[in-house]
């Protein structure tokens, strides 16, 4: 079903993505990881093809030897087979580990660690089966997921095809001549060339899959009104987030206040509870506006900025609230209060001579 059919009509927000994150769950597709391992395993064979070949011949050797001798009790047997065991399997299953880590951080973009999908919940031991074949067979998602089951097996039918048919006329006539070595050898090349181009293709196909997994996952992530505002009350309310916008809000606002102050003509005070930075453009037939103001701290804030940048401070206590309490920064100075503001400017060095 649709999300707008179930009244999910918004975008999530970055809150509910971000809970979800912490959750594991994330936009990804299988197929990235399982392209990933398949290409870098199989040129790990290819590379390491001779010395696991030449690891076997060894163990065949090591074994048929034994068979002339009636100790077969002896440990060094079974400590011999593990040994070579790990020997060739390590390397690959390295590999594997890696190319699976390294195809979920690709998409999740970082490292992601939750415990909460393998948490421990009774609804996911009792069996769902119509819930089950309703996602996975009869659903969109459930077909589009066969189709690509399908396709994948008709590519690895295909590529095998190709490469067989193309080869195997020489590999018979290896064969024919008694060269068992070299028809082993030629069916490795066979095998190696057939890997990596179902590992390339299958690459290939992850690419837009993970995008279709990335819109499917959105649109199972929207919300519905009511779902926006509950969190919006749950956002608010939330502590570390309204710490954080604060936070954010006060550098916003001490950059935006250095910079108008630094940039004004002058600053207005009452002298303690408010400050008004006023500039004044002379090459302009408009009067001065109101560049920033504030209201106790950052009043205080102003008048600092103001001393540091040599702005003149001038105490005037209803000129001061009055402009604070009906003029919006970047507004200019309204008619009635021309004259109260030309004896201001009156007063300032660079504009007695103007």
């Amino acid at each position: 079903m649709a999300a707008e059919d179930e009244g999910r009509t918004e975008e999530p927000s970055e809150y509910k993505l971000e809970k979800a994150r912490k959750e594991g769950r994330v936009a990804k597709s299988q197929e990235v990881s399982g392209a990933l391992i398949l290409l870098l395993c199989a040129v790990t064979l290819i590379f390491l093809g001779k010395w696991l070949f030449s690891q076997l011949i060894n163990v065949m050797v090591f074994y048929f030897n034994l068979t002339k001798n009636s100790d077969l009790q002896n440990p060094a047997i079974v400590s011999y087979f593990y040994d070579v065991f790990i020997k060739c399997v390590l390397p690959i299953s390295l590999i594997s580990a890696v190319s699976a880590i390294a195809g979920n951080i690709i998409q999740t973009r970082g490292f992601l660690f939750s415990l909460k999908p393998i948490e421990p919940k009774i609804s996911k031991i009792v069996p769902k089966v119509g819930e089950y074949l309703k996602k996975t067979i009869f659903s969109g998602k459930g077909l589009f997921n066969i189709v690509k089951s399908l396709m994948k097996v008709a590519i690895i039918i295909v590529v095998a095809y190709i490469y067989i048919k193309k080869d195997l006329f020489i590999l018979c006539q290896i064969i024919s001549n008694g060269q068992i070595a070299s028809a082993l050898g030629k069916i490795a090349v066979m095998a190696a060339k057939i890997l990596i181009t179902v590992a390339v293709i299958f690459l290939g196909i992850s690419i837009p899959d993970y995008f279709v997994q990335k819109k499917d996952f959105m649109e199972e992530m929207k919300m519905t009104v009511q779902e926006v505002k509950e969190e919006y009350k749950e956002m608010e309310g939330d502590p570390e987030v309204k710490s954080r916008l604060m936070q954010m809000q006060r550098q916003i606002l001490s950059q935006n206040i250095q910079k108008a102050v630094s940039e004004s003509d002058v600053v207005i005070t009452n002298p303690t509870h408010f400050a008004v930075a006023l500039k004044y453009d002379q090459t302009s037939d408009n009067p001065p506006m109101v560049n920033a103001k504030g209201q106790d701290q950052i009043a205080l804030r102003i008048k600092t900025l103001a001393r540091e940048n040599n702005i003149p401070i001038v105490e005037d206590r209803p000129l001061a609230r009055d402009l604070y309490t009906n003029i919006e920064v970047g507004d200019i100075i309204p008619k009635i209060y021309y004259e109260a503001i030309a004896v201001v400017y009156s007063h300032l060095d660079k504009f007695k001579n103007s």
